[in-house]
C-alpha cells in the first residue's frame, strides 16, 4: 500500500526529489515577500534541477575537489548562486524493510557571490566520512536521457550496507557557518514548501526522518521512546498520529470506516497548541501538494495570526470540546488537550459520586477557572511563597524548597506505592526505608523532610488547600470502575516526565488497545516540580497495570510488550555543547546508577565551539562591566537570543543590582521548557545548596593529569566510605545539566568560587570547556532584530514569563503588547496575595489587574478584546466587597465589549 506520508510532486517539477532546509526556506519566504523577482527565479531555477536539468551553469563545483562528496552551485541571474548536493536518501514509497535508495536534491541556501565561504570544502571533507559507498552513490550519474542533452534521471540503488567506516572528521564551524549547515537536517519536500509560499502561509513542511524514527512511525506496537531535548520525540509521534490518520482518510473514500479516536496529552498547554498546530499544518500541507495555482492561492486567506492571551484562560465550554470525556464524538479527534484538562473532563463523568470527599476535589478539578479551585491549588510557587515562610527555620534552613517540593509531591504522594496507602501518602517509615542508590537526592535528610511533609499537610488542611496528588487520593477507586462507550484506537503522552507516576494509571486506562500506546520523555528534565521517577518505574508500573488488565479480560490475550526506543541525534544544540552536558549525565551515572534512566551517548549534528568556562577576576563592578560589555563602555543590552541564568531570585535581584537592565536574567526554574542561542549560567557553583567537600566529589571521575595534577594531588572523597553525604550534590548535577541544555549555539559559564573548581577541573580534564581568566575575556553581548525581539517577547510571554515579555516588547517599541503583559503580570502579582495579607490589600491588586485588562480590551480586536474583558470582569469579582460591587466590575468590563 502506497504509504500515508508520501507526498504527491507539484504540477511542473520533475524526475528528482528536491529536498531543502529551513534556513533555504527562510530565504524564500523573505523573497516572496519583498522580491518577486528572485522569487521566481529561484522556483524556476529549482524546477530545472527537480528535472535533471544539469547544464554547466547548474552543475559546478564549489568545493575544492576533485575528492569527497561534491557540493554543487547553480547561478541564477544576476547575482545568486543555489549551492546544493546530490545525496541518497530511502524511497518513501518502499515498506521500511524493503527499501530502495534513490538519488535526491538537497538544497543548502542561496547566497551572492560574496557569501560564499570555505564551510563547502569542510562539509564535503565531512560528508566523506560515511564511507566510500556513500560517496560514489554521490558522485555517479546515469546517461543522459538523450545524447545531445543535458538532462539526467535520478539513478536508483538497493539498500545500503552499512561499511565499517572511522568516526568522520570533525565538523567545527562558528555560528554563522552552523546557520548554514544544521537546518539541513530538517530538509522539507520542495512541493509542498513552495505550495505554502504561494499561498503566503507557514504550512509545515515534511522532513526527513532517520532509520530509526522511521521504525518508531511504523512501529505496530506501543512504544517507549526516550530522549534529551532537541531529539524529535514530538515530531516521531505526530508523524505516527498523522500516518494512522491519512490512513484512515485514503481507505475511508471507498469504504465506511469509522474514525480512529487518537489523542495526545501532555501536560503543558503550550506544548499541546503548538503540537495542534503543527499536525494541522501537516495536514494543510498534504492537501496542498498537488494543487493547481489557483487553488493555491485560494488557501491563503485561512492564515492568522497568533493571539496574545493566556492559553489556561479560555473557558473550556469554548474551546469546542465537552466538559465531560464520555461526550467526546469522532468529530473531536485527533484531540490534542493537556492532562489536566483530560482530568477535569473524566472527573466530571465520575462527579455523581456519593463519597463527600470525592465531591469537593471532583467539583475543584471541573471549576478550575472558579476563584476558589485557583486560591486553593498548592503549585509550586504557592508552596514557596504561602508554605515554606511558615515551616520552622530549623527544618527549612539550608535546604531546597523546589527539591523538598519534588520530594512531598513525586515520592511521598505521587510515587507507585502511596497507591498503596489510605491516605495516598507514604508512612515515614516506608518514606524513610526507600533505598538511596534509586532516590538519593534527600535521602540523607528525610525525616527532616518528613517533618515538612507532615507540617505542610496539616497547614494544607487548615487553608482547604488540595495539590495535584490529591485527585488520585479522592477518585482512584471511580476511575478504576469508571469505562466509555468508545475506546481510544492510540493514546500519545509526550514528556511524560512531567507527570506524576501515579498519573500513567489514569493515562492507561482510557486506551483499552494494548497496542496503541506511545510514552515519550526525558526523565532528566521536567517543567513541573513534582517528577522524580525513571524511564524504568514508567515501565514496571505499566507493566503490573497490563496484567491486572490481561486477568480481568473476558476475552483472554498475551501481555503486550512494548518496544522502547532511544533517539540519540541532537537537532538543538551542537556537539559541544551536547558533549559538555553529556559529562554531567556521566557523573550522574557512575555515582547513582539507579537514580537516572542510562542512556546511550546523545551527538549533536555538527560540531560547535565548547562551552567556555570564565574565572579569576574578582567581584568589582567594573569587572563585570568589562566582562558584559567589552572595554567600550556604555549601555548595551543582551540580544534577543541570549539569557543570564542565575539560581533563584535572590541572586536574579543581585545581578541586576550590580550590572542593571542589561538584558534577559532568569532563574533555572523560570527558564524550564525555553531555549537560547546563548547562555550565560552565572555563579551557579557560588549559590550551590551544598558545600565544597560535596563538590569535590567529581575530582574521583579525573583520570590522568589535568592542569599539572594527578589524581592523589587533587585529593578526591571517598564516596563509598559515607554514599548518603553526596546525595544532595544528584539533583545539583541535575539541574546543572539543565541550565547547559538550555542552550543552541554558545555556553558561558561565569564562577570565580571555590565550589566551581572541581567541574572546572573535570570537564577540562576532558576537553569539553575553554577556560577564558580575565586577560583574554571575549565580547559577549549580540545585537537582535526587532522581529527577534518581538518573537523571544511573543514566546516568553506564552510560556508565562511576563515581566520578562515586557522587557522585550518595551525594547522593540510594541507598547500594546508590553501592556497585556503587564495585565498579567499584575493578576499573578494579585493571585500571590490570596492568604498571605489582608483582605483590602488583596482586593486592591485585584482592581489594578482588572483596570490594567480593561485598557487592554478598549484597544484590542475580536476575541483577545473578549477574553481581556472577561478577564478583567473576573478580577473585578475578586477586588469586590458585596454583590453590588461584583454587578459594577461585571458591566464596567463585559459592557465595553
Amino acid at each position: 500500500m502506497k504509504p500515508a506520508l508520501h507526498f504527491d510532486n507539484a504540477d511542473g517539477f520533475g524526475e528528482w526529489r528536491i529536498l531543502i532546509g529551513t534556513s533555504a526556506i527562510g530565504k524564500l519566504r523573505e523573497f516572496r515577500r519583498s522580491d518577486a523577482k528572485k522569487f521566481k527565479a529561484v522556483y524556476k531555477k529549482i524546477k530545472e534541477l527537480s528535472s535533471g536539468q544539469f547544464s554547466d551553469d547548474n552543475r559546478k563545483r564549489l568545493d575544492g575537489g576533485p575528492s569527497g562528496v561534491p557540493i554543487f552551485e547553480a547561478s541564477i541571474p544576476p547575482d545568486l548562486m543555489l549551492v546544493y548536493q546530490t545525496d541518497c536518501v530511502p524511497d518513501r514509497e518502499g515498506e521500511v524493510s524493503l527499501l530502495v535508495i534513490p538519488q535526491v536534491i538537497k538544497i543548502y541556501g542561496m547566497y551572492t557571490r560574496t557569501q560564499l565561504n570555505a564551510v563547502w570544502d569542510a562539509m564535503s571533507h565531512y560528508l566523506s566520512g560515511r564511507g566510500e559507498e556513500y560517496i560514489k552513490r554521490c558522485i555517479f550519474r546515469n546517461e543522459p536521457v538523450r545524447p545531445d542533452s543535458e538532462v539526467y534521471f535520478p539513478a536508483v540503488f538497493p539498500p545500503v550496507v552499512h561499511e565499517v567506516v572511522a568516526k568522520p572528521p570533525s565538523l567545527v564551524l562558528n555560528d554563522q557557518e552552523i546557520d548554514q549547515v544544521r537546518p539541513f537536517t530538517l530538509a522539507s519536500c520542495y512541493d509542498n514548501v513552495v505550495a505554502g509560499l504561494i499561498v503566503k502561509n507557514d504550512v509545515q513542511h515534511e522532513f526527513e526522518l532517520t532509520p530509526q524514527e522511521r521504525e518508531i512511525v511504523e512501529c505496530s506496537t506501543s512504544c517507549y521512546v526516550l530522549g534529551r531535548g532537541g531529539i524529535n520525540k514530538t515530531k516521531t509521534m505526530l508523524f505516527k498520529m498523522l500516518k494512522i490518520q491519512r490512513e484512515w482518510q485514503l481507505r475511508s473514500e471507498c469504504s465506511d470506516l469509522p474514525q480512529p479516536r487518537q489523542v495526545f496529552v501532555t501536560k503543558s498547554s503550550i506544548l499541546a497548541n503548538n503540537a495542534e498546530e503543527y499536525f494541522v499544518k501537516l495536514l494543510e500541507s498534504l492537501s496542498l501538494a498537488g494543487c493547481t495555482l489557483e487553488e493555491l492561492e485560494r488557501w491563503g486567506s485561512r492564515h492568522v495570526d497568533q493571539e496574545l492571551d493566556d492559553y489556561d484562560d479560555v473557558p473550556d465550554i469554548q474551546s469546542g470540546i465537552p466538559l465531560r470525556y464520555s461526550e467526546l464524538e469522532n468529530h473531536h479527534f485527533p484531540l490534542f488537550l493537556t492532562f489536566d484538562r483530560l482530568a477535569r473532563m473524566i472527573a466530571a463523568d465520575i462527579s455523581d459520586a456519593d463519597d463527600p470527599g470525592t465531591k469537593r476535589i471532583v467539583k475543584l478539578f471541573v471549576q478550575s477557572h472558579d476563584p476558589v479551585a485557583l486560591d486553593s491549588f498548592v503549585s509550586y510557587e504557592v508552596f514557596l511563597d504561602t508554605y515554606w515562610p511558615h515551616f520552622r527555620q530549623n527544618i527549612t534552613k539550608g535546604r531546597d524548597p523546589w527539591l523538598v517540593f519534588k520530594e512531598i509531591i513525586g515520592i511521598i504522594k505521587g510515587s507507585e506505592k502511596s497507591l498503596g496507602f489510605d491516605n495516598g501518602a507514604l508512612d515515614r517509615k516506608t518514606y524513610c526505608d526507600l533505598p538511596s542508590r534509586s532516590n538519593p537526592t534527600l535521602s540523607g535528610q528525610r525525616n527532616v523532610v518528613y517533618d515538612i511533609y507532615e507540617a505542610y499537610s496539616r497547614l494544607k488542611c487548615q487553608l482547604q488547600h488540595h495539590d495535584v496528588a490529591d485527585r488520585f487520593v479522592n477518585y482512584t477507586s471511580p476511575i478504576r470502575e469508571w469505562a466509555t462507550d468508545e475506546d481510544l484506537a492510540c493514546s500519545y503522552v509526550d514528556e511524560v516526565q512531567d507527570n506524576l507516576l501515579i498519573d500513567a494509571l489514569l493515562l492507561r486506562l482510557i486506551c483499552s488497545n494494548p497496542d496503541g500506546l506511545f510514552w515519550a520523555g526525558d526523565i532528566t528534565q521536567t517543567i513541573f516540580p513534582g517528577n522524580s521517577f525513571r524511564f524504568n518505574d514508567l515501565k514496571a508500573f505499566l507493566y503490573r497495570i497490563e496484567v491486572d488488565q490481561v486477568l480481568c479480560a473476558v476475552k483472554k490475550r498475551a501481555v503486550s510488550s512494548p518496544k522502547s526506543f532511544q533517539l540519540t541525534i541532537n537537532y538543538r544544540s551542537h556537539s559541544g555543547i551536547v558533549n559538555c552536558a553529556h559529562s554531567v549525565i556521566d557523573l550522574i551515572s557512575r555515582f547513582w546508577p539507579n537514580s537516572i534512566d542510562l542512556f546511550q551517548p546523545e551527538r549533536g549534528i555538527v560540531d560547535g565551539l565548547k562551552p567556555v568556562f570564565f574565572s579569576g577576576w574578582g567581584k568589582g563592578i567594573a569587572d563585570y562591566e568589562q566582562f558584559l560589555f567589552g572595554a567600550s563602555g556604555g549601555h548595551i543590552e543582551f540580544g534577543a537570543q541570549q539569557c543570564i541564568l542565575v539560581r533563584d531570585e535572590k541572586a536574579k535581584e543581585k545581578l541586576r543590582q550590580q550590572v542593571g537592565d542589561i538584558g534577559l536574567i532568569m532563574t533555572l526554574y523560570e527558564s524550564m521548557g525555553l531555549e537560547f542561542n546563548d547562555v550565560l549560567l552565572y555563579n551557579f557553583f557560588e549559590d550551590s545548596n551544598v558545600g565544597l567537600s560535596h563538590w569535590r566529589l567529581v575530582l574521583t571521575a579525573i583520570d590522568g593529569v589535568v592542569e599539572g595534577r594527578n589524581k592523589s594531588q587533587v585529593r578526591a572523597p571517598c564516596f563509598e566510605r559515607d554514599e548518603n553525604r553526596y546525595a544532595g550534590l544528584c539533583g545539583e548535577l541535575k539541574l546543572l545539566y539543565m541550565g547547559i541544555t538550555r542552550a543552541r549555539k554558545n555556553m558561558w559559564i561565569v564562577d570565580d568560587s571555590n565550589k566551581a573548581e572541581p567541574m572546572r577541573l573535570f570537564w577540562t580534564s576532558r576537553s569539553q570547556i575553554q577556560n577564558y581568566t580575565p586577560e583574554d575575556l571575549p565580547h559577549l553581548v549580540g545585537s537582535s532584530t526587532p522581529e527577534e525581539c518581538a518573537e523571544t517577547g511573543r514566546s516568553l510571554f506564552h510560556h508565562k514569563r511576563y515581566t520578562q515579555a515586557m522587557h522585550f516588547f518595551r525594547r522593540t517599541n510594541m507598547p500594546r503588547e508590553a501592556r497585556v503583559a503587564e495585565a498579567y503580570h499584575f493578576r499573578e502579582l494579585a493571585r500571590a496575595t490570596v492568604g498571605i495579607v489582608l483582605l483590602g490589600e488583596q482586593q486592591r491588586a485585584f482592581a489594578k489587574a482588572a483596570e490594567a485588562f480593561v485598557n487592554c480590551g478598549n484597544e484590542a480586536s475580536s476575541r483577545e478584546k473578549r477574553q481581556y474583558y472577561r478577564t478583567a470582569a473576573e478580577c473585578y469579582a475578586r477586588a469586590a466587597n458585596d454583590p453590588k460591587e461584583v454587578a459594577v466590575g461585571d458591566r464596567t468590563a463585559r459592557g465595553q465589549a
